[in-house]
């Protein structure tokens, strides 16, 4: 038997078959750093990957509303990997040895900070070149962190009408407050503000903007492309907001109540009022008995036709409230995820959730 030969029939050691099996490996947020540099060191073999042998930039994106614009904006060029999977919701992500690895693989890392601690760690331990953090595009806001008082809910019929876009820039602190039987995670990012800016067209439009530019600096041959790409992405986020505009610009009531107050920014935009049961987290614990007297007096007081849920959830606490008034629930996507992305992407599911809306303000 030749050398080679023996060599090939060697049997495989358990240390290599666990390296060749890293799904097996979960790894939580908290991971030390040297189980994340073991976790990539694992991996290095596969440094030659596919997407740079076939030309295309290798980016890893955080969750569903960064790679939609990278697939919107890179196109052909591009092959993206994301690091959670459709339908799953990303608050409390965890990476696994092989996501870690991809990560500190990639050419372009695109993810927003304070969202997904496990990815946050992952990119401050890596060496990624180019690398576009969502919130540095735009500016973001409180909401959902204090109790809505007697004197901050009254406002007048029709209020909504009066005011404009620049009116709404420090944001309304409405929805559920840090009251006693609220536990569970904080899922606002630093300094308690709200990361969900990509439900904001206008504002996830300015992510866009920055998501291309970087993706033109990790990938220069292609920059006409990609400027191409963000401006014909730009604009169709403009229309959307166009939209929004028009069909809630004759409503009947502005308040909508949902279980996870990920609408801040929406809110804001179109000059509504969220009323959030379990506030910014949406793994939120047990809503105290003194908010949901206080939701009821809301719902009777701003004519409240629909309790909002989403569809990743449970509509446990969504269906009691409503059952309690009298009401109806209904589907209000944060478009964290899509269940299926070849059958639905960001614009078809806002557009849905501009429908619920327009249903339950009593825009038709």
């Amino acid at each position: 038997m030749s050398v080679m030969n023996a060599r090939r029939s060697l049997p495989r050691s358990p240390l290599r078959r666990q390296f060749r099996h890293p799904r097996h490996h979960r790894i939580r947020a908290v991971a030390g750093t040297g189980v994340l540099a073991l976790a990539a060191l694992s991996l290095s073999a596969c440094g030659e990957d596919s997407a740079a042998q076939d030309g295309k930039v290798n980016v890893v994106a955080s969750f569903y509303p960064m790679e939609f614009l990278v697939e919107e904006i890179g196109g052909k060029h591009v092959s993206v990997t994301e690091l959670t999977e459709p339908g799953v919701e990303p608050h409390d992500l965890e990476l696994s040895p092989k996501q870690v690895g991809q990560l500190g693989e990639a050419e372009l890392v695109v993810y927003l900070k304070g969202l997904q601690p496990a990815v946050d760690k992952a990119v401050e331990q890596s060496d990624v070149e180019h690398v576009a953090e969502a919130t540095s595009f735009t500016t973001l806001e409180k909401h959902g962190t204090s109790e809505h008082g007697e004197e901050e809910h009254a406002h007048d019929e029709g209020e909504h009408d009066e005011h404009g876009h620049d009116e709404h820039e420090e944001g309304h602190d409405h929805g559920a407050g840090e009251e006693e039987g609220h536990e569970g995670h904080d899922h606002s990012v630093e300094g308690g503000k709200d990361p969900h800016v990509w439900l904001d067209p206008s504002r996830y439009a300015k992510v866009a903007e920055g998501v291309g530019k970087e993706l033109a600096k990790a990938d220069p041959d292609h920059e006409a492309t990609y400027e191409k790409n963000t401006a014909a992405l730009v604009k169709r986020l403009t229309a959307l907001d166009t939209e929004f505009e028009d069909g809630l610009r004759d409503r009947k009531s502005d308040t909508f109540i949902t279980t996870h107050a990920a609408f801040g920014y929406l809110a804001d935009r179109y000059s509504l009022h969220e009323e959030g049961i379990s506030g910014i987290d949406p793994e939120s614990g047990s809503v105290s008995g003194a908010h949901m007297k206080q939701l009821h007096r809301i719902a009777k007081e701003d004519d409240v036709s629909t309790i909002f849920f989403e569809s990743n959830a449970s509509d446990r606490t969504a269906a009691t409230l409503a059952d309690d008034l009298g009401l109806k629930t209904a589907v209000l996507s944060p478009v964290e995820s899509v269940k299926d992305p070849a059958e639905e992407d960001y614009f078809s599911v806002m557009k849905q959730n501009l429908q619920a809306l327009r249903t339950a303000l009593g825009a038709e």
